[in-house]
């Protein structure tokens, strides 16, 4: 799928990946964006409209769906992270259930209302923004892991789902990137911009599975070695 000249709807797009998504997505020649966001501010960009969307609510979904009818490029991009001070304490599963509301449960439900769109218009595309804790969970990141390892799944399936409407379902991962849901941590970052930038170069060359750093793939490559990375996770900064 090209960029160029096409419409696209983005979660969560008020700021960090999403944001640049909508910001490489018009330098590439994009008609639209929509950005999706939780309270819409009235501020306008040239080429981006606001429009409300919160994942965890269905009637907002479907809203946002109906608005935006003209969408060939789907970007589930919404997503939040808690930490853990103890995965024993009964606290975690509150967090997980809050967590998986969103990066999950959200992913599924914006895909299934967009889908019909995108097929009404030729198909189109989805990208499910996952990460490289996909293949790994640090104690204090469990309940983000397990959201992403379950998000990633179902990207596997919704791609099969999905080919017969020709509508291609590209999985981005990504490590930790310089944004607000990083501050504060002391480690090697990406920009969202980078990110962004390698999804969609992918999703040209008809790619259905973006690494867009080099941690990341050296998690993935670790995967079918003698002592995957998932054992013996590298430590936060």
């Amino acid at each position: 799928m090209m960029i160029k000249d096409s419409v696209l709807f983005i979660t969560g797009a008020n700021r960090g990946l999403g944001l640049a998504f909508a910001e490489e997505a018009l330098k590439r020649g994009a008609k639209k964006v929509y950005a999706g966001v939780r309270h819409p501010t009235g501020a306008t960009r040239p080429g981006i409209m606001q429009v409300r969307l919160d994942v965890t609510d269905r009637g907002s979904i479907a809203d946002a769906a109906n608005q935006c009818r003209d969408v060939a490029l789907l970007v589930n991009n919404a997503g939040i992270a808690r930490l853990n001070s103890n995965i024993l304490d009964p606290s975690m599963i509150d967090s997980a259930r809050e967590i998986f509301e969103t990066n999950y449960f959200g992913m599924i439900a914006v895909s299934q209302a967009f889908a019909p769109t995108l097929a009404r218009n030729g198909g189109g595309a989805i990208i499910n923004v996952l990460s490289d804790a996909t293949w790994y969970a640090r104690p204090m990141l469990a309940g983000y892991s397990a959201s992403k390892s379950a998000a990633w799944s179902f990207t596997n399936a919704l791609r099969i789902e999905l080919r017969n409407q020709k509508t291609a379902v590209l999985g981005l991962h990504v490590s930790f990137m310089d944004t607000d849901m990083t501050h504060g941590f002391d480690m090697k970052k990406i920009s969202p911009q980078q990110a962004a930038e390698a999804a969609l170069i992918g999703l040209e060359a008809n790619q259905e599975e973006v690494l867009a750093d080099d941690f990341t793939k050296e998690a993935k490559r670790s995967l079918s070695g003698e002592k995957p990375i998932y054992l013996d996770p590298p430590p936060l900064g």
